[in-house]
């Protein structure tokens, strides 16, 4: 009989120690099987810091190093630096790249680091108990704004995707969802261009996608995938806003 699943050599055969309805386990699913099948997955190299993300090398079947919170970028410009000719990426989630990490990611993108960063973005901190983050919703609840985030007290949500289009070096921006098949495909698009401009070395190349955290939004995972349609798209908009001509 002809299988109808197949687990990518990209992932190391272990089950993920991620909350049910976590969209961590789709995304290094589509991450490592677009390696696979660009031939790359010998030469790419992962940076992840603190937070959910820094679990993800049990699962990956890359080289990978852990870097502090924040400083994958950092690590990432020296590890692409050294070797120009492998693939390297960042896996990071917003409680760390959005808040300690984002001078390093704004400065990797001013410039022109020749890296991929793949930028999971639940709104919360995820793996220390669910505090608001740069990217929490006005009005959603966390452990640390109970009442839900007031700008008023917290500022607004920080739309990074929109702020790196801003930078001539990053050159390729674009943001995806994780919370259908349908979205997952097109992630899946998306995911696979990134690398491929980084081939191109003509710049920095990011990715955010939006992903679930039931958990920590005190949802069930239905329930989230639903909230990333009703509440976080029309805040965060899926789609590209930087492209190279060359691409």
């Amino acid at each position: 009989m002809k299988p109808v699943f197949e687990i990518t050599r990209g992932m190391l055969p272990t089950d993920t120690s991620y909350c049910p309805g976590c969209a961590h386990g789709i995304a290094h699913r589509i991450i490592m099987e677009t390696l696979v099948e660009m031939g790359q997955l010998e030469n790419t190299i992962g940076v992840t810091p603190i937070g959910c993300s820094i679990v993800s090398h049990e699962f990956m079947n890359v080289e990978m190093c852990e870097s502090a919170h924040g400083r994958a970028p950092a690590i990432a410009s020296g590890i692409r630096r050294v070797h120009p000719d492998k693939m390297v990426f960042t896996y990071q989630g917003d409680g760390d790249l959005a808040s300690i990490g984002a001078g390093e990611i704004v400065h990797a993108a001013h410039r022109g680091e020749k890296f991929t960063t793949f930028f999971i973005n639940n709104g919360i901190y995820g793996m220390t108990g669910g505090q608001m983050a740069p990217t929490t919703l006005i009005g959603q609840k966390a452990t640390t704004a109970p009442e839900g985030r007031d700008p008023e007290l917290t500022g607004w949500p920080l739309r990074v995707a929109e702020m790196l289009a801003t930078i001539p070096g990053a050159v390729f921006v674009e943001r995806v969802a994780l919370n259908s098949p349908a979205n997952v495909m097109k992630a899946k698009k998306v995911i696979r261009k990134a690398p491929e401009i980084q081939q191109k070395k003509l710049g920095f190349t990011f990715v955010e996608i939006l992903s679930t955290c039931p958990t920590n939004w005190g949802k069930t995972p239905i329930e989230a995938c639903k909230w990333i349609d009703e509440k976080v798209i029309p805040y965060y908009p899926l789609g590209n806003l930087r492209t190279p001509e060359e691409a």
